[in-house]
């Protein structure tokens, strides 16, 4: 409530629709790493990333069997490891691989390969890190923030992390509350605060709801949401600090002239005081006709988006670094 006031009290006082970008920098966020060039999730794609000056990493967390908060995109082990050949017995009856069913040295031991459609069993991004080649391993988010916040020191930098809790119902319902172990992880590390140096994320609304109003989380929080979502964009402002919508959510469309068309939903998230962070620029799947950089500049300078998730987070980088030192005056 004291934060839908504030938004309330800001649009009075000045007239019109507080704009949550307005003098703050566009962010480039590392979508699972840099993972259009290797595994996604493992330490070297994240290391990879941070060389490629993305701004904020992300992790993906789940549990394992025994409670360790685990950095990888699904609840399953198997679309990016080799868990089946080397466990078989231990898929459910769905017949997937389930990473709260193996323990985190079980897991360590598997090798991590570039993401496969189960169905075919071949790679999602045929084009990405060949398959059968170096060797990857997952880690824990202990593991990768000590990584991150040890490049911190050693390089001067301060690059951000951006975790998200994965399926916290799910979790809930084997009878595990991934929030409070992700949380913990947070603060022994020293991310507290509404000034430190992460974004917290979720797509459970009701999740995140609680992390800000029971749990008094102060972190900067963003609601994901899916295509299909309905929502009161009022309601998240009330307990979230930005939104986090698909691509087709801002970029609507190819216009006569054959330029790109963009939607007034960062516009509207603006009004309520919401940065908009999309998901996902893949330079590598792009609509028909539809070239990167043109992607990138209709979410950037059309759309006026905050920031972008990015599996090449060295091409969108450098369309943020050039707009944010043209547009507002930073590297």
């Amino acid at each position: 409530m004291k934060r839908a006031a504030l938004l309330i009290c800001s649009i009075l006082l000045f007239g019109g629709p507080m704009n949550a970008s307005a003098g703050e920098k566009v962010i480039n966020i590392a979508h699972r790493g840099a993972s259009a060039y290797l595994p996604e999730h493992t330490l070297p794609a994240k290391a990879l990333a941070y060389n490629m000056e993305a701004d904020y990493i992300e992790q993906d967390v789940v549990l394992t069997k025994d409670n360790v908060p685990l950095v990888i995109h699904d609840i399953h082990l198997d679309t990016v490891t080799d868990v089946a050949g080397r466990f078989p017995e231990r898929k459910r009856a769905d017949g997937r691989f389930y990473a709260i069913d193996f323990t985190f040295d079980e897991i360590k031991s598997l090798k991590v390969n570039e993401r496969i459609d189960l169905k075919t069993g071949k790679a999602v991004f045929p084009g990405r890190f060949p398959p059968g080649k170096s060797e990857f391993r997952l880690a824990s988010l202990n593991e990768e923030i000590e990584m991150i916040q040890g490049l911190n020191r050693s390089t001067g930098r301060n690059i951000g992390i951006y975790p998200e809790i994965k399926e916290p119902a799910w979790h809930r319902e084997e009878g595990r509350d991934i929030t409070a172990v992700v949380l913990k992880t947070l603060a022994d590390y020293g991310y507290k605060s509404a000034a430190d140096n992460v974004f917290l994320q979720c797509f459970d609304f009701a999740e995140l709801k609680r992390i800000r109003n029971e749990l008094g989380c102060q972190l900067p929080l963003i609601q994901l949401v899916e295509d299909e979502d309905n929502f009161d964009i009022g309601e998240v402002a009330s307990y979230a600090d930005g939104i986090g919508p698909s691509l087709k959510r801002i970029v609507t469309g190819v216009d006569a002239n054959g330029g790109l068309t963009v939607s007034d939903f960062v516009e509207q998230s603006h009004r309520v005081g919401l940065k908009v962070h999309p998901w996902t620029f893949r330079a590598d799947s792009l609509p028909p006709g539809v070239t990167g950089e043109a992607l990138l500049t209709a979410l950037i300078e059309k759309a006026g988006v905050d920031g972008i998730f990015s599996d090449f987070p060295d091409v969108s980088g450098r369309k943020v670094r050039l707009f944010n030192l043209k547009n507002r005056g930073q590297n």
